[in-house]
């Protein structure tokens, strides 16, 4: 049998059909959570479409409320990896009206960031975890930087602290809120990255970026 081609878009029949289950799993769970939103982005999206950045082990908490939110003004689009479960994470992000484009930094990545400038010029938010698919945990790597830079895009944060939670023994320590606890979003403000930096302004900015999704975390 032959090696798998490095720019194949993997998906299969049992990644559809697990991804969305968990997808309405995560739904039905939201329901029994409550959500306290702090807002302070100043933005009401009239500036055009926004960069979402959150941490990989809160897209189980955080897209239903980004649905009961910001989703209400435009529509938005996930990068996940091009491997079986960036298929079944993208068919689970589906259930909450996201799409998806496909790719990582190691597979696809110019396909992948081709697809992104697409979705933000149709107007669309895109939404990146900073250190997926593989981690390390809680370290922004650069390209969504440079999205932001390429795109003129604004970013923007999305961070959750729980009351109470499950922490699962996975590479990100995916956070699971637990039945009639309370999820605490926060909002950031909204962040720009200029056009033509250099390699020291552009780590600055990176550093900048990444101590702010910690501090908006309770377990870094």
């Amino acid at each position: 049998m032959g090696k798998k081609n490095d720019h194949e878009i993997r998906k299969s029949r049992k990644a559809t059909v697990l991804g969305t289950l968990a997808g309405w799993i995560m739904r039905m769970w939201s329901w029994t959570v409550r959500y306290e939103v702090n807002d302070l982005s100043g933005s009401d999206g009239s500036e055009g479409p926004r960069i979402l950045v959150m941490w990989h082990n809160r897209i189980f908490a955080l897209p239903p409320i980004w649905e009961k939110t910001l989703g209400r003004q435009r529509k938005c689009v996930v990068l996940t990896s091009a491997s079986h479960d960036g298929a079944m994470l993208a068919h689970a992000m589906a259930a909450f009206g996201l799409g998806a484009v496909r790719g990582s930094s190691s597979r696809r990545g110019v396909a992948a960031l081709i697809g992104l400038k697409r979705a933000l010029e149709a107007g669309n938010d895109i939404c990146i975890t900073p250190d997926g698919p593989r981690g390390p945990r809680y370290e922004v790597q650069g390209g969504v930087v440079k999205v932001a830079e390429f795109s003129g895009a604004r970013l923007l944060t999305m961070n959750a602290k729980f009351s109470s939670a499950w922490r699962l023994k996975t590479w990100d320590g995916l956070v699971i809120p637990k039945p009639f606890s309370k999820v605490s979003v926060t909002y950031g403000e909204t962040l720009a990255v200029q056009r033509g930096v250099d390699e020291t302004a552009f780590e600055t900015f990176r550093a900048q970026l990444e101590q702010i999704l910690r501090d908006g975390a309770d377990d870094v």
